[in-house]
């Protein structure tokens, strides 16, 4: 039967008026639960649950960050990052750490810090109250001093006494754990911190890839942020965080980003392979939320990051499957 020009605009507009219903019924994937923070290691759970608490009072990103670093530097019973950490050959315990704001691509850093256990917190005045990006050494305790940290011991004896026993073992190329985390706010905003002693037992004065922007933490808020832990050399030799944010750039997602950098240290340094003392592992978030992490080997400890999304979901720990 032949169709008037009336029923084919009737039909028409039936069509058109189906297509927005039949748009909504498609399965959707979820959106990603804002904020979010990953953190290395098991003590990332200690940061996460900090870092909640001040995105659930309304805090800022830096703010969580700032706080749950901290949370992880003062607590005396973990000796690779803040107040009795292990010191280096010396018996001087030396901190690094840095923070990267996404917005406005802000950064500050402290290294070889002597005397103050929060160098996360010094770290984001450098950013917050200076043009400079790094300050080392005394430099660092003067500023930190003047705007109003106190300078304390950071060795308790007990660990001192620790220390100098084990200095007698071959174990320091096991104990490097840096705490990095990695933020995004409800509005979609990065930023990044990382804090350690460093490698323990090293040369007084060594900076490890922590306080090196684009080698231990770099984060880029059109893209996505990435952090290191493990022997800082091997990350700086390869502007290892950095490299890892430029993966996400061209549209790798997170996960294989950390394995594709982590591939290239292997074969720019093959003796990684069977040296069982050397570790390196990153984690990253890129814009969208998602997270990916990379670990070479398993050693004492298996490397796990902690998870927290949203701000009534308690963190969790994620098992990083390693390379070798």
């Amino acid at each position: 039967m032949k169709r008037s020009r009336r029923d084919f605009l009737r039909d028409a507009t039936i069509a058109a008026a189906l297509i927005p219903q039949i748009a909504r019924a498609k399965p959707r994937k979820p959106a990603l639960e804002l904020p979010a923070v990953i953190a290395t290691w098991d003590y990332g759970v200690t940061l996460c649950t900090a870092a909640q608490k001040v995105f659930a009072d309304g805090g800022d990103v830096l703010d969580a960050l700032e706080k749950g670093v901290n949370a992880v530097e003062d607590d005396p019973s973990v000796h690779t990052v803040g107040f009795n950490s292990w010191p280096n050959e010396d018996g001087v315990v030396q901190l690094d750490a840095s923070m990267i704001d996404g917005r406005g691509h802000r950064a500050g850093a402290v290294g070889a810090l002597e005397g103050i256990k929060n160098p996360i917190s010094v770290a984001r005045k450098v950013m917050d109250r200076t043009g400079h990006v790094m300050l080392v050494g005394a430099g660092a305790l003067a500023f930190a001093k003047k705007m109003g940290f106190k300078e304390e011991a950071l060795l308790l004896p007990e660990t001192k006494k620790e220390w100098e026993q084990m200095k007698k073992e071959s174990f320091w190329k096991d104990n490097h754990d840096t705490v990095c985390a990695i933020g995004m706010d409800a509005k979609g905003n990065l930023a990044s911190a990382v804090s350690t002693s460093g490698l323990s037992n090293k040369l007084a004065g060594r900076l490890g890839d922590s306080p090196i922007v684009g080698a231990g933490n770099y984060c880029d808020n059109d893209v996505g942020a990435a952090c290191a832990t493990g022997i800082g050399e091997l990350a700086i030799k390869n502007a290892a965080s950095f490299a890892i944010v430029e993966r996400m750039r061209a549209g790798i997602d997170p996960k294989r980003a950390c394995d594709e950098i982590l591939a290239r240290v292997m074969a720019k340094h093959p003796y990684v392979k069977t040296d069982e003392t050397a570790q390196l592992a990153f984690i990253a978030m890129n814009k969208a939320g998602q997270v990916g992490a990379a670990a070479l080997r398993k050693q004492k400890k298996f490397f796990r990051y902690a998870l927290m999304r949203g701000t009534k979901t308690a963190p969790a720990l994620v098992d990083v499957k390693p390379m070798i």
